[in-house]
């Protein structure tokens, strides 16, 4: 993969307009001319009227400057790469259907064309190893894939195991921790703050105190109201981490570990945006992602508060992704049969639009409602 030809965009072209870097484009090939404009017979004025465009017709035109063979055999020595293919799946003209089914793609054909991801082959050396610019890394990880089965993002098989989760894997591991969490928020309520130890040292502690202590209705009420509180957290999260965090396109640096991480975190959900198997975040990347989260509701909150507002935001965190799930393959109810429109809407007609999935309500607020 890195030893194949680079390949640029038009907007990457359009970037080496000057003297300092002039690059030009002619049939689909690259050239940084930078080191030939002071050797133009014409003057590198001429060439840098056309510094970051193409060349081709300006060099057949006989009226404006005839060249010779020798002239594209000089032009060959600069050489650096060529321009990519653009897909057009993802169009403003796309419409929402109820029982929206793509097409699977001609992997073979797929490949031949955008020289982008080969899908028959594991994804992440090719990332890794990737000899496209990032500008044609955005331009095709944002055109959706699609295939009848997941396609390999590793070659081993220990570690494909971790990047593929079943969605009902996600209430399996996460509900009980928040019941839990619930569980100590209630005891700390009631007993103080510092009254259970940790959970390494004695994980049973709030089950049993639970089953011996009188649990008041003040408690309870309190513990309910964090848990509620968490769940409002969590909506400004999926929205911040959406937003910023897996569509931090723009701030993205252009080199091949960049790519990767964000390929590996939200990218290949946009390649491959019906891939079942990657549609719910597996139980390593919340982990990861919710740490910090959660060492932060400690610092802000007392024990009791922060147990039971982290409970109220796992609690929503499996609605999210569970919902996530079924906006990509399940028949819905109404009101969530119009979010499965809103979400693959932000697919496949303007992914800088709609980073809501529970609800739009964020969208509103910070005006990135994806009109329908």
């Amino acid at each position: 993969m890195s030893k194949r030809i680079r390949i640029f965009t038009a907007e990457d072209v359009a970037a080496h307009s000057n003297t300092s870097s002039c690059w030009i484009t002619r049939n689909g090939k690259v050239y940084d001319v930078t080191n030939f404009l002071p050797d133009h017979p014409g003057g590198d004025d001429l060439i840098l009227k056309y510094a970051g465009n193409d060349v081709e017709a300006i060099m057949r035109d006989p009226l404006e400057h005839d060249h010779s063979d020798s002239a594209y055999d000089m032009l060959e020595e600069c050489f650096i790469g060529r321009l990519g293919t653009s897909e057009t799946i993802v169009s403003d003209d796309w419409v929402a259907e109820d029982n929206f089914e793509p097409n699977n793609t001609d992997l073979a054909a797929d490949y031949e064309k955008n020289q982008f991801l080969d899908l028959r082959k594991p994804l992440f050396l090719q990332v890794w190893e990737a000899n496209f610019t990032k500008s044609y890394y955005l331009l095709q990880v944002h055109q959706p894939r699609h295939t009848p089965e997941s396609p390999r993002l590793f070659g081993p098989d220990i570690l494909e195991m971790f990047t593929r989760t079943a969605w009902y894997v996600v209430p399996t591991i996460w509900l009980p921790i928040a019941g839990y969490l619930f569980a100590r928020s209630l005891v700390q309520f009631t007993l103080g703050n510092n009254s259970l130890p940790l959970f390494s040292a004695n994980p049973a502690a709030p089950l049993k105190l639970l089953m011996t202590v009188g649990i008041p209705v003040s408690s309870v009420l309190k513990t309910t109201l964090c848990f509620f509180f968490g769940n409002f957290v969590w909506t400004i999260l999926e929205y911040i981490f959406h937003r910023f965090l897996f569509h931090i396109d723009a701030w993205l640096p252009d080199h091949p570990a960049a790519l990767t991480l964000h390929f590996l975190m939200h990218g290949i959900h946009h390649y491959l945006p019906m891939d079942r198997l990657r549609l719910v975040m597996p139980p390593a990347m919340f982990t990861f992602l919710s740490f910090p989260m959660t060492q932060l509701a400690h610092a802000l909150f007392p024990t009791a508060a922060a147990n039971g507002i982290i409970a109220g935001a796992f609690a929503f965190y499996v609605l999210y992704d569970c919902m996530h799930y079924a906006l990509h393959h399940t028949k819905l109810p109404a009101y969530i049969r119009e979010m499965k429109k809103y979400h693959l809407a932000h697919h496949y007609k303007n992914f800088e639009l709609g980073f809501g999935v529970t609800s739009k309500i964020w969208d509103y607020v910070f005006n990135t409602v994806l009109p329908m």
